[in-house]
């Protein structure tokens, strides 16, 4: 039985056309992701086979830090969007809330608690700004794609209900590049709080790709108080789900997923809570993780190091061996 591995149907092509030097690889665009996580009551997550869309979060889900109800259950649930059928880049794909960095991001302090810039630098191998605009382009993008807000008005608070008309106007002003992060902190009087991330993996995705991103991926809690809603534009539909659910639906070619997403969730499947997993991030491996191709005999063979479950051999046909997408 095939499986969910996002693999679109002009990779061969392109993968001969780089080996050829028909085509450069273009420069990945800096990106972050947010694997946002809450811990659930027995039940009251989705159905993986069915990935049917899931009422957000309560009051009563657990704040950053917080083992709550699920923690002696099978895990926390993590929070997925699918994109558009319509989408040029992953069209069906589930993924996490995130995108590109804003040029802005990076272009001057932002109100910020937690961890250094400096020490977030370290941590992504990245100088001090470009750390801060990665991170600020988590805690952005996750407040654009899924209307969670990872700030705060001191460095030991966390805003609570962000789904108001003002609250939207200023979604919409972000999403619109009407308004910098660094403008929207300043005039809410608030501070991103970058101790709510836990730095979790790196990939980029590979040369012959025309799309490219160099993506950082994050963990953090749902905060108390603060619900998820489908806020993109680029997803039709969002779901909270184990991630044990989620690998098991991918692995029976029930939902559409790109090697960085099953890889992220098969590290989740360990953690009791989102608190257990925020606990584990500083120790995670941040060496990026970029496929290879080349051709043998004729046929390519495509992999990324160290994930050898992703690995796809490609013969003149350009069907991928196993009967993957």
């Amino acid at each position: 039985m095939s499986n969910g591995q996002w693999y679109p149907p002009e990779w061969p092509e392109r993968i001969r056309a780089l080996a050829a030097g028909r085509i450069t690889a273009v420069t990945p665009r800096r990106a972050a992701t947010v694997m946002l996580l809450r811990d659930d009551p027995a039940g009251s997550v989705g159905s993986a086979g069915s990935a049917r869309s899931v009422g957000p979060a309560g009051p009563g889900s657990a704040g950053p830090g917080s083992a709550g109800p699920g923690s002696a259950g099978p895990g926390p649930a993590v929070h997925m969007l699918r994109r558009q059928a319509s989408m040029a880049f992953a069209a069906g794909a589930y993924v996490y809330p995130g995108g590109g960095v804003d040029p802005r991001d990076d272009d001057r302090l932002v109100g910020w608690a937690g961890p250094s810039r400096d020490v977030w630098a370290g941590r992504l191998g990245v100088d001090p700004a470009s750390a801060q605009a990665i991170v600020c382009a988590a805690v952005r993008e996750t407040f654009e794609e899924a209307g969670v807000l990872l700030a705060g008005e001191s460095a030991e608070t966390v805003v609570g209900d962000t789904t108001g008309d003002d609250w939207e106007a200023d979604r919409l002003a972000l999403v619109g590049h009407e308004l910098s992060f660094a403008d929207f902190l300043d005039r809410r009087r608030l501070v991103l709080r970058s101790d709510l991330l836990g730095a979790w993996a790196r990939w980029i995705t590979p040369e012959f790709e025309p799309r490219r991103y160099d993506t950082w991926f994050f963990v953090a809690a749902l905060p108390a108080g603060q619900r998820t809603r489908n806020a993109s534009t680029e997803a039709d539909r969002t779901v909270w789900i184990r991630p044990a659910e989620a690998t098991a639906a991918y692995d029976r070619g029930e939902l559409l997923m790109m090697p960085p997403t099953v890889s992220t969730l098969r590290g989740l499947e360990a953690y009791g809570s989102a608190a257990e997993a925020l606990a584990a991030a500083g120790d995670r491996d941040m060496t990026p993780v970029l496929a290879t191709a080349g051709l043998e005999d004729g046929e390519i063979v495509l992999s990324w190091p160290g994930h050898e479950e992703f690995t796809k051999r490609v013969g003149p046909a350009g069907r991928p061996e196993g009967g993957s997408r």
